[in-house]
C-alpha cells in the first residue's frame, strides 16, 4: 500500500476535486444539443445551469461535517461513487424530467470541495495552509475548463460510438465510469490525518452543538457570503459562459464557445493558489497592504480582493454591450482572477482561524457559497434584462452589502473576536479553534 504523506495526499484530493468539478458541469459544453433534443429555451438553460447548484448548499454543509466525523476518504469514496452512477444513468434518459434529476444528483460532485480540504487541512501546518489549499482547490477548479476544453473535442459533434449517437450521452457515461474508478482509488489509499492524535481530535470536535457554535460565529458567516460572491460567482458563469457566448454574439460554433467560456474557468482556477499564497505571505510578514484593517492580514487581502471582483463585472457588461466578442472574454478572464484572488483569500482564513472544525466551517463556507451559483444565472437569462450582457452589472450591485459587511467584521476590534462572538450566543462549554469558549 502506498504510504501517504502530506503532498501525496495533496495530490490525490487535488485529482478527486478536479474530476468532481468535470463532471460537475460536463453539461455546459453540450447545452446546444441538449437544447436541440429536449426542446429547451435559453431561459430554461439558464435554470438547468442553476439547477447544477441546487443541492449544493445542504450537501457541502453535510459533508463538511461528515469529513470530520468519518474522515475524508470515506466520504469523498462514496461522493464519486454514486455520481459516477447516476452520470452513467443519465445517458440513457429518454425524458426531459428524467433526465433532469438524474443530472440533480450529478450535480453533487461538487460537495467534494469541502471533504478535499478538509482532507488537505489535515495534513497542512498553518504557515503553508493557504497555498496548500490554493493549489487544492485552484488546480481542481479548473477541472471546468478542462471539461470546458477535452469533452467537445473526444465527444464531437460527430460523435458515433457503439453504444450512442449524442455525444453528450457518450461524454455522460464514460465519465460516470472514470468517476467510479476515482472513487475506488480515493477509498484504497487514502488516509485521513497526518497523525492518529489529529484524527482523533477532528472527530471529537464533531458534535452537532459545536457544529451550531462555529456555523454562526461573525467569521463564518461574513466568509461564507463573501464565498457566495466569489465561488458562487465562479459557479454561475461555469454553467453560463457557452450559452451566453453564443447566444450574446451569435456564435454558433460548440467547440468555439466553450474555448471562450474556458479561459475564464483557467483563471478562476489556477490562479487560486496565488490568492492563497498571498494571503500567507502577508500573515507570515505581518504587512499591512490597507490603510484600514491595520494588524489584520489575510482580511485586508480578502477585502482588496473581493472589491476587485464588483468593479470586473460592471466591466464585463460594458465589454459586452460593446459588441466585442474578443472584449468579452477578455473581461471574462479579468472576472476569473477576481474570483481566484478571493477564493484563495477565504480559504486560507478558514483552517487558519478553525483548525480542528475546518471540515464543519468549510462546509458552511462551501455551502453558502454556492448559492450564488443557483441565483446568478437566473439573473443572466431573466426575460426583462433588456440585454444578455446587463445581468453582470445587476449582480455586481447586490454584492455591495456584502463588501460593506466584511468592512465592519475586519475592522481589528471585531475581527479579533469573530471566531468567539456570533449571532447566536455561545452555550457552554462550546469550543472555537481548540479553545475554551469565554463567552
Amino acid at each position: 500500500m502506498i504510504k501517504m504523506t502530506k503532498w501525496r495526499t495533496l495530490v490525490l484530493a487535488t485529482i478527486g476535486f478536479n474530476f468532481s468539478f468535470l463532471i460537475w458541469f460536463s453539461f455546459a459544453p453540450f447545452t446546444g444539443p441538449m437544447a436541440e433534443e429536449f426542446g429547451l429555451s435559453v431561459t430554461e438553460i439558464g435554470i438547468l445551469a442553476s439547477a447544477a447548484i441546487w443541492l449544493a448548499p445542504f450537501g457541502r454543509i453535510l459533508t463538511g461535517w461528515l469529513s470530520d466525523r468519518w474522515g475524508a476518504p470515506t466520504v469523498f469514496a462514496i461522493v464519486l461513487a454514486y455520481v459516477g452512477v447516476f452520470s452513467m444513468a443519465s445517458a440513457f434518459a429518454q425524458s426531459y424530467s428524467v433526465f433532469f434529476v438524474t443530472r440533480l444528483i450529478v450535480a453533487t460532485a461538487g460537495i467534494t470541495f469541502v471533504i478535499g480540504i478538509q482532507h488537505v487541512s489535515e495534513w497542512f501546518d498553518e504557515e503553508h495552509l493557504g497555498t496548500a489549499e490554493g493549489i487544492y482547490a485552484g488546480v481542481g477548479n479548473a477541472g471546468a475548463a478542462g471539461g470546458a476544453l477535452i469533452l467537445p473535442r473526444v465527444f464531437g459533434e460527430g460523435w458515433s460510438g457503439p453504444l450512442f449517437e449524442s455525444n453528450w450521452r457518450a461524454a455522460f457515461f464514460y465519465t460516470g465510469i472514470v468517476s467510479i474508478l476515482l472513487a475506488i482509488v480515493y477509498y484504497t489509499i487514502g488516509e485521513a490525518a497526518k497523525s492518529e492524535q489529529r484524527r482523533q481530535a477532528t472527530a471529537e470536535s464533531a458534535t452537532l452543538k459545536q457544529w451550531l457554535h462555529t456555523a454562526t460565529r461573525y467569521g463564518t458567516v461574513v466568509l461564507a457570503l463573501a464565498y457566495v460572491m466569489s465561488f458562487g460567482l465562479e459557479l454561475s458563469m461555469n454553467g453560463w459562459l457557452a450559452t451566453y457566448y453564443r447566444e450574446g454574439f451569435n456564435t454558433e460554433n460548440l467547440v468555439l464557445a466553450s474555448t471562450f467560456a474556458a479561459t475564464f474557468s483557467v483563471a478562476a482556477g489556477l490562479l487560486r493558489p496565488f490568492g492563497g499564497y498571498v494571503s500567507d505571505l502577508l500573515a507570515r510578514k505581518e504587512k499591512n497592504i490597507l490603510p484600514v484593517f491595520t494588524g489584520r492580514y489575510r482580511e485586508q487581502w480578502t477585502f482588496v480582493s473581493l472589491c476587485f471582483i464588483v468593479l470586473a463585472m460592471i466591466g464585463m457588461t460594458l465589454a459586452g454591450l460593446s459588441g466585442q466578442v474578443m472584449l468579452a472574454v477578455a473581461a471574462g478572464f479579468v472576472v476569473g482572477m477576481g474570483c481566484a484572488f478571493a477564493e484563495g483569500a477565504i480559504f486560507a482564513q478558514v483552517p487558519a482561524m478553525f483548525p480542528n472544525s475546518s471540515g464543519s466551517v468549510a462546509g458552511v463556507v462551501g455551502g453558502v457559497g454556492t448559492v450564488g451559483g443557483i441565483v446568478y444565472p437566473l439573473v443572466y437569462a431573466a426575460p426583462v434584462m433588456p440585454s444578455l450582457h446587463t445581468g453582470y452589472s445587476v449582480v455586481a450591485a447586490t454584492m455591495i452589502p456584502i463588501v460593506l459587511l466584511c468592512a465592519w467584521v475586519f475592522q481589528p476590534h471585531v475581527a479579533e473576536r469573530a471566531t468567539e462572538d456570533g449571532f447566536v450566543a455561545a452555550s457552554a462549554g462550546s469550543t472555537v479553534a481548540g479553545e475554551p469558549s469565554d463567552d
